[in-house]
């Protein structure tokens, strides 16, 4: 049996390349292969940087979708089933929403696919797939990653390793809460640690894609020291209370972290209250957090979202004034996302203030596009609020002046430029950006 793996794109542009920014080794795709047995021919096209050859002969193809990649993901599974090729889907997208991906698969997985994609394999090669298979939480010793369809693809040179899965704190506006439940789960150090040795061959630098990697701090502390006999650089995402921790920082700082992506969200305490992110402001806040973590040369990716209750025009620029005066590393400045499941979506809902009822499918919605009505702003304010913040904090003068809080590690001094030219770069090719194929002439195809 041949089982192919897609990884869709957000969408395409006619005669333009993808943004090279989106183009990571899509880490799901080498789970699922790392659970699919040696016996079944798997083949892997990512739609971010080759064209899929829809006639290529498959049994089957798994799609795994995102909110932001589910229509293109609608055309593509549309595709091969014009053909007769029967359509799998998962990701936190079909969790979702599993009505909707339904309409376009033979067969959804919700929730985790350790627990049920063998039962789906095998019901694949007996012809008896179920439309629906429900994963359950586990305890992550199950997981496995095969990265070897990533052969011979350009992606970035970035390793991407899984340590944990979920986050405690409930943010209104997240999807991992709905997901996970609220819980948080580490996977076996000793996994990962073998993991990360044999992947240290070829990458030198690794992100460690935990939804917090702070999730259990007193956990974290336990494989810290061993992590650090592996001599890597690493970087990943947390929530900003560990930042308060100076012990747990240090620790952090001498196993090769090199830098924190933290959801900073909003400088407006009320927007932070809303959004259930009262733990922001704990124990001096951001400016003593920022202070503790350039104490121990751990640099800041600091994100911001902007169309919140309490934001109005100035709330933009004294998000990119804070960050340029922290030095941080690089900063995303985004309008909110309601994504679908979340208590934001069903709060936007009830108080009818979404402009689109299923934005990810609507073929008038563009990335960067406030899919709401905020209460002080207009989305088109929000929207150009948010491009003008990118304009200005990744402005050239701005890259030079922030570079000299970013001076006091080499490796990532050597990246800063690089990293940031990027960002200059892809600010207006982002903005608009179509989900979905535009130059797509098919149509999709329904489950019957």
């Amino acid at each position: 049996m041949r089982l192919t793996f897609i990884h869709p794109a957000i969408g395409h542009r006619a005669n333009e390349s993808y943004l090279r920014s989106w183009q990571m080794e899509p880490l799901p795709i080498a789970t699922l292969k790392g659970l699919t047995p040696a016996h079944i021919e798997t083949r892997f096209y990512d739609d971010r940087m080759e064209v899929i050859p829809y006639d290529e002969p498959t049994d089957a193809v798994a799609i795994s979708v995102e909110t932001y990649t589910a229509k293109r993901a609608y055309q593509i599974a549309s595709e091969y089933r014009r053909r007769g090729v029967p359509v799998i889907m998962g990701g936190f997208h079909v969790t979702l929403v599993p009505e909707e991906a339904a309409r376009y698969a033979e067969a959804i997985m919700t929730g985790e696919a350790e627990s049920i994609w063998h039962e789906l394999l095998d019901d694949l090669q007996h012809q008896t797939l179920k439309p629906h298979y429900r994963g359950e939480q586990t305890d992550l010793s199950h997981v496995r990653v095969d990265r070897s369809l990533f052969r011979n693809k350009r992606y970035l040179p970035i390793g991407l390793v899984e340590t944990g899965r979920g986050c405690r704190f409930p943010c209104e506006f997240c999807a991992v809460q709905t997901f996970y439940q609220r819980k948080y789960r580490r996977r076996d150090p000793d996994q990962v640690l073998s993991e990360l040795t044999e992947q240290k061959k070829y990458k030198k630098l690794f992100f460690f894609v935990d939804d917090n990697f702070a999730g259990n701090i007193n956990e974290s502390r336990l494989w810290l020291p061993d992590l650090a006999k592996l001599n890597i650089r690493w970087i990943t995402q947390m929530s900003i209370n560990a930042a308060h921790d100076e012990s747990f920082l240090k620790q952090l700082a001498q196993s090769g972290c090199k830098g924190v992506l933290i959801g900073f969200e909003s400088l407006n305490e009320a927007n932070l209250k809303l959004m259930n992110k009262n733990f922001n402001t704990m124990k001096g806040g951001f400016v003593q957090a920022l202070a503790n973590l350039r104490k121990y040369g751990i640099a800041v990716y600091g994100t911001f979202v902007f169309g919140y209750d309490h934001d109005n025009v100035d709330s933009f620029q004294q998000a990119v004034t804070f960050a340029q005066q922290q030095g941080m590393y690089i900063a995303a400045f985004n309008h909110m996302t309601p994504f679908p499941g979340t208590p934001l979506y069903a709060r936007l809902q009830q108080e009818n203030r979404l402009r689109y009822q299923s934005w990810w499918l609507d073929d008038s919605y563009r990335y960067n596009e406030l899919p709401f009505f905020p209460t002080q702003l207009t989305p088109q304010q929000v929207t150009q609020g948010c491009v003008e913040a990118r304009r200005t904090f990744y402005g050239w003068r701005s890259i030079a002046k922030r570079s000299w809080n970013n001076r006091h590690d080499f490796f990532m001094f050597r990246n800063y430029f690089p990293i940031n030219a990027l960002h200059h770069n892809e600010i207006s090719a982002r903005n608009g950006y179509p989900l979905g194929d535009e130059t797509w002439q098919g149509s999709l195809l329904e489950v019957r």
